[in-house]
């Protein structure tokens, strides 16, 4: 259940959404997409009520959900096929895409011929091409062992710097949301509140070595005790209503 949720995403903008698991945060992308209506607020876009509207968001899931029977550029380009696009002119800009993904050569291949982090990859392009502005990213990198996965945040950190699509980033890692986000938001435990939002203040071009630096941990424990302090809130709260 969320409890008066309110978000706001820039243009250009990378945001994440920083909460426990079974918060919400994936209920969340699925009313911002339409597969879901509130039962009370709205979604809007660009000043426009779009509640309940679906195709209005590019969206990369946990898993890449690659379809085993098209080719990774194939693949690549379905949302711009659901669009209308012309099929040629969408597997030119995919084979360039796949080429700044670091895929060039595997455009004929299928799914099952490439590691998670390179799925993720095509997944990635996926959402890239689609011609929506608003990015929905909802934990893409959470099944990927830890060198994979930071690998991957840096690549995605490149890419995003060089082109600037709004992101609306869901994950439950402290460090990955401080790493990439421009903003984040913490959730609490069900009811589903907003319990900070954070500006980020470290510089872009952002590099892995910030990590490291002091205000960069004195943040990740401020939203660690954030988180800390909510979760055994709510454990009393369960307990007592037991």
């Amino acid at each position: 259940m969320l409890d008066g949720i309110s978000l706001t995403v820039g243009v250009g903008e990378f945001v994440a959404i920083l909460g426990p698991s079974g918060s919400g945060k994936s209920t969340l992308f699925h009313l911002i997409g339409g597969l879901l209506a509130p039962t009370s607020g709205r979604i809007v876009q660009d000043g426009s009520d779009v509640t309940g509207t679906k195709g209005l968001i590019s969206y990369m899931p946990q898993q890449p959900a690659l379809m085993p029977w098209r080719t990774i550029e194939e693949n690549v380009i379905l949302a711009r096929e659901v669009a209308g696009y012309p099929k040629g002119e969408s597997l030119k800009l995919a084979r360039e895409w796949l080429d700044r993904v670091g895929l060039a050569g595997y455009e004929q291949q299928y799914p099952h011929v490439l590691s998670g982090g390179m799925q993720q990859r095509a997944s990635f392009a996926r959402a890239l091409l689609s011609p929506q502005e608003l990015m929905c990213l909802d934990e893409p990198f959470g099944a990927l062992d830890a060198l994979t996965r930071q690998d991957m945040q840096n690549w995605l950190l490149e890419l995003w710097e060089a082109n600037k699509r709004s992101v609306l980033f869901v994950t439950h890692s402290i460090e990955e949301a401080l790493y990439l986000a421009d903003r984040v938001y913490v959730l609490s435990n069900k009811p589903t509140r907003v319990l900070q939002e954070l500006k980020v203040p470290f510089a872009r071009p952002r590099r892995e070595e910030i990590m490291h630096a002091k205000e960069f941990q004195l943040l990740r424990q401020e939203l660690y005790e954030s988180l800390k302090r909510n979760s055994v809130e709510h454990a009393l709260e369960v307990g007592e209503a037991k």
